[in-house]
């Protein structure tokens, strides 16, 4: 049978335009969120409200989250009022960045319930969410991955199955990896550039065209250039990403010293009080602001 009720839970930043894509896609929408005020938008074009994650489970064949940390995706999940306490049958989606032990730890708990759990992180920030433009890297049952494909296109331009559960949560770390250790360069290249006395503006839109090309230069180094510290990614949550990558490269016997680097100086700036700032905030580590 069709899929004709999708719960969402998680409507920060990213997730509220998620959801919305969902709601113009044609699925009845269930939400809940921990502040009812961000589901409003929503709850205005027809989306319903649910007063625990529990009750959007009950509600709904797919349920999707997209929270803060590791411990909360634990609580929307195995807690009091969560969503296996009342879900059977269908299926559960984690779109956070979590830790991959953890996203196995839900599959095996929900296929236990007969419900079919996949960890499928996104990627792409407030621009791709808002866009559908997402990256989606998947980790779970094949079937499950076919059967929900649907509703990832409505989220995502790539999204790509990789294995069984934890799958997806690995892949999001490389790409967390790179990004973390990318910003590096791109932070020491936009301060570089101002410190020369050349117009960065100008500077950026150059290489954006070459081989010094990335997302983050592009779309992130315009920000630093004119002091926009908006989040389309929270330095907290860029903190929480390397940490877990770090867990991971140590069982790995890895050592990521970029990763370590980074990690430090966006420790720095989140003592300074910007753990709410985007992560192009750290153009301000380099400028000494």
């Amino acid at each position: 049978m069709p899929i004709k009720t999708v719960g969402f839970i998680g409507l920060g930043v990213m997730g509220a335009s998620m959801a919305e894509h969902l709601l113009d896609g044609g699925y009845e929408l269930v939400v809940f969120n921990r502040t009812k005020e961000k589901a409003e938008p929503l709850l205005a074009k027809g989306a319903k409200w649910a007063e625990t994650p529990a009750e959007v489970a009950g509600a709904a064949e797919v349920v999707i989250t997209i929270v803060g940390y590791p411990k909360d995706v634990k609580d929307v999940y195995l807690g009091k009022n969560g969503i296996l306490e009342t879900k059977k049958g269908g299926y559960v989606v984690d779109m956070t960045t979590s830790s991959p032990i953890l996203a196995r730890r839900i599959y095996k708990e929900a296929k236990a319930k007969g419900v079919a759990a996949l960890d499928a992180p996104v990627s792409g920030g407030d621009i791709g969410a808002r866009n559908g433009q997402l990256v989606i890297v998947v980790g779970g049952d094949r079937e499950a991955f076919d059967a929900l494909k649907p509703i990832f296109e409505l989220m995502g331009r790539t999204i790509r199955y990789f294995g069984e559960a934890g799958a997806g949560q690995y892949t999001k770390m490389v790409n967390q990896i790179a990004i973390a250790s990318g910003m590096l360069g791109v932070a020491e290249a936009v301060a570089f550039a101002k410190k020369s006395g050349l117009n960065p503006v100008d500077v950026v839109e150059t290489i954006s065209g070459g081989a010094a090309a990335s997302w983050s230069l592009s779309n992130l180094a315009p920000r630093m250039i004119r002091g926009d510290d908006a989040p389309g990614f929270y330095i907290k949550h860029i903190i929480k990403d390397m940490g877990i990558a770090l867990e991971c490269a140590k069982e790995m016997h890895l050592e990521l010293p970029g990763l370590t680097l980074a990690k430090r100086l966006y420790d720095e700036l989140a003592a300074r009080g910007m753990e709410d700032c985007g992560t192009q905030t750290l153009i301000r580590w380099y400028l000494k602001q």
